[in-house]
């Protein structure tokens, strides 16, 4: 795996103000990155219980 391989966008949504979720191809929790103008920011996705949403990861 390359350096800049770690995580893989599976949504995206925008140009302008834009909200995407981005997949930890190492421990597959997914996150959630939102952006409007020069200001962002990231966050772990949560269920209903607190826990990180994890998908299954593939080699």
């Amino acid at each position: 795996m390359k350096k800049n391989d770690r995580f893989e966008a599976t949504y995206s949504q925008g140009t302008l103000t834009v909200t995407e979720i981005w997949v930890d191809k190492v421990t597959g929790v997914n996150y959630l990155y939102h952006q409007s103008g020069n200001a962002g920011g990231l966050t772990p996705l949560l269920d209903r219980e607190g826990k990180p949403i994890i998908s299954t990861v593939t080699g």
